[in-house]
C-alpha cells in the first residue's frame, strides 16, 4: 500500500509534536495538549523523562506508552512518545547548548515521518533560536529549517481565526529587508499564499491585500521607489495572471475591517509589519503556517517563555489552535486526495 494511501485509511489524523527548546514551556504545553486532543493521533518527539519530570513538577498525571510506526493507537488519556534523548538534564528557564542538536533531531524526525507520509503533518512547539546559534548551528527559524529539510521555498504565514498574513521577508535584519523585497520573491510570495488558499484552506478564489514597504505605500515615490519599482508591477502580473491581488496598500490602515472584511490575507513585505498587528488582533490564537513545503505544519505564535517554565501558568491556547488548523488542513487534504 502507498504512503498516501496509508494516510487516507487512517481512522484519525497522526499529527507529530516537536516540544521545542526543553527549557522552555513548550514540554509542559505539548502534554497539556496530547491530554486533551480530540479526533487526533498525537506522537510527542522527545526525551520521555524531560516529560515525565515536568509532568511531576505541574502535578499532571502521565501515562506515556512508546510510539512505533504500524502499531494500533492507544485508548484515550495515553500520551504516545517517540524517544528523542536529551544530552545533558534540562533545568525549566535554564538555557543549556548541550541540548541545542536535541531540538534539531526532534524536528529532523517529525520532518522526515511526514515526508514518508508517517504523519499527517507536525505540530511544532518553540525553540530558541539564540541558544541554537550559541551552540555553532546556524539557525534562523523553524521556516527556513525545515524548508531546507525539504529541499524547497518557504513562505512564512500565520493565521488567527479568518485573519491571514504571508511574509515575503521573515528573520533578516531590517536593513536587509529592502535589498530582500525583489520582484521574484514578492510573486513567489503572492502566488504561494494564493494557491495555499485555494488548495490547503478550500477557499475557491482567495483574494489578496498586498502592502508596500514604505510608510504610505510611498507616497507616490516621494517616501521611495520600492513600490513603484518592484511591488506594483508584481501585483499588475499577477492580476493578468488571474490572481485577486489588490495593492500597493499602506500597511499602517490595511489591518482596518473596511480592507479586512474584504480580504482573505495579507502580504506584508517584512515580519513585524504583519505580525506586530496580527499579535496584536488575536495572541494567543495564532497560528503559524510553513507554506510551500510538501507537508503540513503548524506552530505556535509564542516564544519560549522561560520565566513561565515550569510553573504551569503557560497558556497552551496557540498549541490547541495550531493543533485545530493542523487537523482542519490534514482533512482538507484527505478529502482532496479521495475526491
Amino acid at each position: 500500500m502507498s504512503n498516501s494511501a496509508t494516510t487516507r485509511n487512517r481512522a484519525a489524523p497522526t499529527i507529530a509534536v516537536t516540544p521545542g527548546e526543553p527549557s522552555g514551556i513548550g514540554p509542559e504545553l505539548a502534554l497539556q495538549v496530547a491530554q486533551q486532543a480530540r479526533h487526533a493521533r498525537l506522537v510527542l518527539i522527545a526525551d520521555p523523562e524531560l516529560l515525565k519530570s515536568r509532568a511531576t513538577l505541574l502535578g499532571l498525571s502521565l501515562h506515556l506508552t512508546t510510539y512505533a510506526p504500524g502499531q494500533p493507537q492507544p485508548p484515550p488519556g495515553t500520551v504516545e512518545v517517540l524517544p528523542c534523548l536529551l544530552s545533558a538534564p534540562s533545568i525549566p528557564g535554564v538555557l543549556s547548548t548541550a541540548n541545542a542538536r536535541y531540538v534539531l533531531t526532534c524536528l529532523d524526525r517529525a520532518a522526515a515521518g511526514c515526508l514518508a507520509g508517517e504523519f499527517d503533518g507536525m505540530l511544532t512547539g518553540p525553540v530558541h533560536k539564540g541558544v541554537i546559534n550559541d551552540a555553532g548551528i546556524p539557525f534562523t527559524g523553524h521556516t527556513e529549517y525545515l524548508a531546507a529539510t525539504a529541499d524547497c521555498q518557504p513562505v512564512m504565514m500565520l493565521a488567527a481565526g479568518a485573519l491571514r498574513v504571508a511574509l515575503v521577508t521573515t528573520h533578516i535584519a531590517l536593513r536587509d529587508v529592502p535589498d530582500a523585497v525583489t520582484r521574484a520573491a514578492v510573486r513567489y510570495t503572492i502566488v504561494t499564499a494564493q494557491s495555499a488558499l485555494k488548495g490547503q484552506f478550500g477557499i475557491p478564489a482567495p483574494r489578496l491585500a498586498i502592502c508596500g514597504l514604505n510608510p504610505h505605500a510611498g507616497e507616490g515615490g516621494h517616501m521611495g521607489r520600492e513600490e513603484i519599482d518592484t511591488i506594483a508591477p508584481v501585483i499588475r502580473d499577477c492580476v493578468a495572471a488571474g490572481i485577486d491581488a489588490r495593492g500597493p496598500l499602506p500597511a499602517d490602515t490595511v489591518f482596518t475591517p473596511g480592507v479586512l472584511d474584504k480580504v482573505d490575507a495579507v502580504v506584508a513585505m517584512y515580519h513585524d509589519q504583519g505580525l506586530t498587528a496580527l499579535k496584536a488582533l488575536g495572541f494567543e490564537q495564532a497560528v503559524n503556517i510553513t507554506l510551500g513545503l510538501p507537508f503540513i505544519r503548524t506552530s505556535v505564535d509564542h516564544g519560549t517563555a522561560l520565566d513561565l517554565a515550569g510553573t504551569g501558568r503557560a497558556s497552551a491556547a496557540s498549541m490547541l489552535a495550531a493543533l485545530a488548523l493542523a487537523l482542519e488542513l490534514a482533512a482538507h487534504r484527505r478529502r482532496t486526495a479521495t475526491s
